[in-house]
């Protein structure tokens, strides 16, 4: 028996270090489970970390604001350790991330790829303060916004003035009013609600959120700007850790987290949001929508109409000691290299 006992004890005192080993992430976000972020992002990144840790990580995620709090609250939940990790639209707190702002500017966005690759450039040069307060574990955005309209449709510039427009963000809401429309603020999923009340007449998104939202059953008309002339903007999008869980991770298990992140998960996040990008446009047409494309000669209307807004995010970096000029004509040029690629 004392044998028995001490051989108990001596397993006990081996598996021990492992117990204390393992590692729970829990993963929120605002949007429903069959999103692109989740259904072709988070679910394999889950997948993957779990496999490369040899189960030592759990990862838990949790949509639809599951555990609590409204989306503008999120990126502050993994700060302050509420929750593990989370996935959000940096826009959604105005005014507190203005350098990422410069990928929302008018007609600097491509493709879900591009401006992705484009921005892992951009955060390793000019993004560490703003996001010092987490570890990021990546800053993407989706392909660039196109409008969907409940009502008529908009075919050319003049046709957005005076309509309501749901705005994801304060370049945004400075971007539409320079157009002419009254911009209104709300996160994601108010959208379907505020659309069918007559809230709002209509919303500057990417296709690939709209059929989470089953927003084809509500918008009809829809406008677009072709690939080739970039986009009328986007959303930086941040996937972040809380600091503190990071930190107190054993090495190799920081490896793996590491080896899943910022460059490494970008191309596929950049192609889920892509592919899903290109199944929901043909959603909405299939629901008896109607897609409207700016002709390439009607762009650079849209384009100078815009300039203020570029002009105005310019000033505040200016006015905040930057250099704003320069910030801007490196995500330019990011850009470009990434559509080169």
């Amino acid at each position: 028996m004392k044998h028995l006992l001490i051989s108990t004890v001596a397993l006990c005192a081996l598996s021990a270090p492992a117990f204390a080993q393992e590692v729970t992430l829990r993963v929120h976000h605002f949007l429903s489970a069959d999103a692109p972020i989740q259904a072709g992002v988070l679910n394999q990144w889950e997948k993957t970390v779990e496999e490369q840790s040899g189960d030592r990580i759990d990862v838990q995620i949790y949509p639809s604001m599951q555990l609590g709090g409204k989306p503008p609250q999120l990126f502050d939940q993994a700060r302050d350790g509420v929750v593990d990790i989370v996935w959000t639209v940096l826009g959604y707190t105005p005014g507190r991330f203005p350098k990422a702002e410069v990928f929302e500017l008018p007609f600097i966005a491509g493709t879900a790829l591009e401006t992705t690759m484009a921005l892992q450039q951009y955060q390793e040069k000019y993004l560490a303060d703003e996001l010092e307060e987490v570890h990021p574990l990546l800053i993407h955005a989706p392909a660039a916004y196109k409008i969907h309209i409940k009502g008529d449709p908009v075919q050319e510039l003049a046709d957005l003035g005076g309509l309501k427009v749901r705005t994801p963000s304060r370049v945004m809401t400075d971007l539409l009013q320079t157009l002419g429309a009254t911009p209104v603020g709300m996160p994601v999923p108010e959208l379907p609600q505020a659309l069918s009340t007559g809230v709002i007449d209509s919303a500057v998104l990417p296709w690939e959120v709209s059929g989470s939202l089953r927003l084809e059953e509500i918008a009809k008309e829809h406008t677009e700007f072709g690939q080739e002339n970039g986009g009328m903007a986007t959303s930086v999008f941040a996937l972040v850790m809380n600091k503190a869980k990071y930190d107190g991770l054993p090495e190799d298990l920081k490896q793996v987290i590491d080896d899943n992140s910022g460059a490494a998960l970008a191309p596929l996040a950049g192609k889920a949001f892509d592919a899903a990008e290109a199944e929901e446009r043909q959603q909405a047409i299939d629901a008896g929508g109607t897609v409207h494309v700016i002709p390439e000669d009607q762009v650079a209307e849209w384009a100078e109409a815009g300039q203020p807004a570029i002009d105005a995010w310019v000033e505040s970096m200016t006015e905040a000691g930057l250099d704003g000029q320069a910030m801007l004509d490196d995500a330019r040029a990011m850009m470009e290299e990434a559509r080169a690629e």
